[in-house]
């Protein structure tokens, strides 16, 4: 037997709940998403703020592999490294601005990267740039340590 037409046609409202509860599913995976995202990059900057354990030498030696690398396709330069400015203590400004002991604002690894380049690589001619390297919101964000020679 056939239905009436008030039997088959919903209501608006049904559809508007149908379409809130389905936002409120799509707001929650989001809000999800977005707070694992948030704890991988809090894992990530715990670790990085951690020391690596790699004795001089090891990274001595990885070192010289990515200079080896880069040299062999005419390259002078590499970005050796690239990490969050949260590894700041002045989340990258001293950096930013090229401040005398800009230096000194490091932590974690980036700090031990320094640290090599000045006791080993420095009096070897090696040059390091520390800088900016993106603007996310105008802001600044990312900082990238690239090692150069020749």
């Amino acid at each position: 037997m056939a239905k009436k037409p008030d039997e088959l046609l919903p209501s608006a409202k049904d559809f508007a709940q149908k379409i809130a509860l389905a936002e409120a599913e799509k707001a929650s995976e989001e809000a999800r998403l977005w707070a694992q995202a948030e704890a991988e990059k809090k894992a990530l900057l715990d670790q990085l703020t951690k020391p690596s354990g790699v004795s001089d030498e090891e990274a001595i030696a990885r070192a010289i592999k990515i200079i080896e690398r880069a040299a062999a396709n005419g390259l002078t330069e590499v970005q050796v490294h690239r990490f969050p400015n949260q590894l700041c203590t002045d989340k990258g400004r001293a950096i930013n601005q090229q401040e005398p002991g800009w230096e000194k604002t490091l932590t974690g690894l980036p700090k031990e990267i320094y640290h090599l380049w000045e006791k080993y690589f420095r009096p070897r001619g090696y040059r390091l740039r520390v800088q900016i390297v993106d603007f996310p919101g105008g802001v600044p964000g990312d900082v990238g340590m690239t090692l150069s020679w020749g």
